[in-house]
């Protein structure tokens, strides 16, 4: 009876499977096995670039370059639904996601991870949902809440490994992402300053706010590459000096994602999972 018993428990527990969506190149050096390329296609077009399905110490993730792998997209013109599209068809429960945060803090400093606890949206010029009514998109229109703006139990996955592996890591921030790709002009960094923004990202919305919609659990490791320009201490840092320093620490990145993905594979995240997916149903509005 006890092996039955067993046996039922084990039926109704959701296997995991981990989304990356990070920068160019992120499969190397992580060692990935049973590697396999598709080419996924979407309601909203194709992500931009192939997903890489396979495994990370035994557990299974895909991986995909948000920028491509030649990094030839610019922050506006990803095609952000498709991304996130394609880690829910693919089978995704969770997407952790790596980011470059530039500083409005003295006391976020470049070379620092962050786990971010919230976000600010200050975008214009992308599509911020799947419920657009356009064809081919989903029908309705879904209010999803954003509060909390990240998954807390995944963020504390990203957290612990960052503290095991004993890299200075920040465990709350507010990211605020604008469109980009122009940086940002002393008065607007004083501005977001005032509004309560601790780091500035071209990338992090709407990943987040999709996300939620598709019924994943998400959360985001960012490296903090530079200090903004209301920081007179120091000079600003040109792109070049912005991509060494990220391909310096991307191995600390690596490190404490595939400690991660390892920590969250090992507890079960049924419950959490059906959660975000009434999240979704109980916020969905349709006539039909």
């Amino acid at each position: 009876m006890e092996g039955d018993a067993s046996k039922s428990e084990d039926e109704d527990t959701v296997p995991v499977k981990i989304g990356i969506i990070g920068e160019a190149n992120l499969d190397t050096p992580i060692y990935l096995t049973e590697r396999m390329e598709y080419a996924v296609c979407t309601p909203f077009g194709s992500p931009s670039d192939v997903i890489i399905d396979g495994q990370i110490e035994g557990v299974n993730v895909c991986l995909l370059s948000r920028n491509g792998r030649q990094h030839d997209i610019m922050p506006s013109n990803i095609n952000y639904r498709a991304n996130v599209w394609a880690m829910r068809k693919m089978g995704c429960t969770h997407i952790l996601v790596s980011n470059t945060y530039s500083s409005l803090r003295d006391n976020i400093q470049p070379g620092m991870l962050v786990v971010p606890d919230d976000f600010i949206d200050n975008t214009t010029r992308r599509a911020q949902t799947f419920y657009d009514g356009a064809k081919g998109s989903p029908l309705g229109v879904c209010h999803v809440p954003m509060a909390p703006a990240f998954c807390d139990r995944t963020r504390k996955h990203l957290l612990n490994a960052a503290q095991e592996l004993e890299f200075p890591t920040r465990s709350t921030a507010t990211v605020m992402t604008i469109e980009g790709p122009r940086y940002s002009t002393v008065a607007e960094n004083n501005m977001y300053r005032k509004w309560g923004a601790d780091l500035l990202s071209m990338t992090l919305c709407p990943e987040a706010t999709l996300a939620k919609e598709a019924g994943i659990l998400f959360a985001s490791l960012g490296l903090v590459t530079n200090m903004e320009c209301w920081c007179a201490k120091q000079p600003n840092a040109t792109t070049h000096e912005i991509i060494y320093i990220f391909k310096k620490q991307a191995e600390h990145l690596q490190r404490v994602m595939v400690s991660a993905i390892k920590s969250i594979a090992e507890e079960d995240w049924s419950e959490d999972i059906l959660k975000a997916k009434i999240l979704v149903c109980s916020n969905f509005a349709n006539s039909k």
